[in-house]
């Protein structure tokens, strides 16, 4: 109230009034304008309501938005960072978080010369490799992204597809055909064979760090045993490219994607031939990344990232979509927490597959949706802020309770 008064005094008459006279008819008169109420306004108003709001927290970090298409995204093993290559050559860096618009980029790279193919971040998650159509292979370090290794000419073709076995081996595999295993200490190579007819278009490797397998544009997928540096065999021939290739079920299994839309389940140790096929509803099964011993997600030419339950093999529903564009890659959150993938819209977004694990599918097949629909396992999956998102996702769970209803009803006949 000091202020208060001081502001009164200072807008009084020249010869202020004696105390006794403060109860006369000046005291019942309404305040003047610049008098005591403003004060009270504005300034006071804000103190009560407090402090205005801090920045808004989102179930995912909020979508990346590129200069050019990215063709590749790797995800760091222990922190909230990514990497990702684009058509132009160049890599960036990028911190993610789901607070709102505290998606940071830390460093970009522009040492390629032509299209990057693909980043994998090491073990350790202080490099990260990158290969080329130019046809090298660079090392980088993480926290600056500074050229740490580069070899220039490190194939005779494009390189399309690159592993990192650990911190100090890697293998790559060009549109021709060839793969090559490094050894990043020397420099060289300590493998280079040329088995496949086409172009090698995905890498994976089992957990003893043994045998080598790559899928390929010919349609076959090859073993090789990088301990004994020698090739094992090709499995038959698919029908289509074979795009992608993962280990499930702890390792007992090998499924590989193809241009076909089929995904194929090969035993392991059971190379030679098939021991099952999966065909989805989809353009293609270009990459495939492994969400539990049984669940994983693939992306597609038609835009849609599908969770898949393998044995018994069910489309789960859909995890995200980019809208009619092609997906280039998926990768894994170190936590398991989102699912990022980059397509040819431009856009890096995040899924969240936290309660994926949890899904259980069962052995009894239920009945298709009427409107063919695939199950919407994201509250983003079919648009983002999508304002009808909650209204069918109450759809859909009514739709399964009436599922289940019908085969519960079948069951009992």
């Amino acid at each position: 109230m000091a202020a208060c008064l001081e502001h009164a005094e200072s807008t009084s008459e020249p010869d202020p009034p004696e105390p006794d006279q403060t109860t006369g008819p000046e005291a019942d008169k309404d305040p003047e304008p610049g008098g005591s109420e403003p004060d009270q306004g504005p300034d006071e108003a804000e103190e009560e309501e407090g402090e205005p709001p801090g920045p808004k927290i989102l179930e995912t970090p909020q979508d990346v938005h590129l200069e050019a298409v990215a063709n590749t995204v790797a995800l760091h093993p222990s922190r909230d960072l990514l990497v990702y290559g684009d058509v132009d050559g160049d890599v960036y860096a990028l911190s993610y978080s789901c607070t709102e618009g505290e998606n940071r980029e830390l460093w970009s790279s522009g040492h390629h010369l032509k299209s990057c193919r693909q980043v994998r971040l090491s073990e350790d998650g202080l490099k990260v490799c990158s290969v080329s159509r130019d046809k090298a292979v660079h090392l980088l370090d993480v926290e600056r992204g500074q050229l740490v290794t580069r070899i220039r000419g490190a194939h005779g073709a494009p390189i399309n597809s690159l592993l990192l076995v650990d911190d100090n081996i890697l293998a790559t595999g060009d549109d021709g055909g060839t793969l090559k295993v490094w050894d990043m200490r020397k420099g060289t190579s300590i493998m280079d064979m040329k088995h496949h007819e086409d172009y090698i278009s995905d890498i994976t490797v089992d957990q003893a760090k043994r045998i080598l397998l790559t899928a390929s544009g010919d349609g076959t997928m090859g073993v090789f045993n990088i301990r004994r540096r020698r090739f094992e065999l090709l499995s038959e021939y698919q029908s289509g490219d074979l795009t992608s290739v993962a280990l499930m079920k702890k390792g007992k299994k090998v499924v590989c994607g193809s241009s076909e839309g089929t995904i194929y389940i090969f035993n392991w140790n059971g190379f030679g031939a098939t021991s099952d096929r999966f065909a989805i509803k989809a353009e293609s099964v270009d990459r495939i990344v492994p969400i539990t011993d049984s669940i994983m997600c693939t992306a597609s030419m038609d835009g849609y990232v599908r969770a898949i339950n393998l044995l018994p093999n069910r489309v789960i529903g859909c995890v995200g979509q980019h809208v009619g564009e092609p997906i280039e890659e998926i990768a894994k959150s170190w936590d398991s927490r989102f699912l990022v993938s980059c397509a040819h819209d431009q856009l890096i977004k995040f899924w969240d597959i936290s309660s994926l694990p949890k899904t259980t599918v069962s052995e009894y097949r239920k009945r298709k949706k009427k409107d063919g629909r695939m199950k919407s396992l994201t509250k983003k999956a079919l648009g983002d802020n999508d304002f009808f998102s909650g209204l069918v996702e109450e759809t859909e769970k009514k739709e399964e309770e009436e599922q289940e209803e019908d085969e519960d009803d079948s069951d009992s006949d």
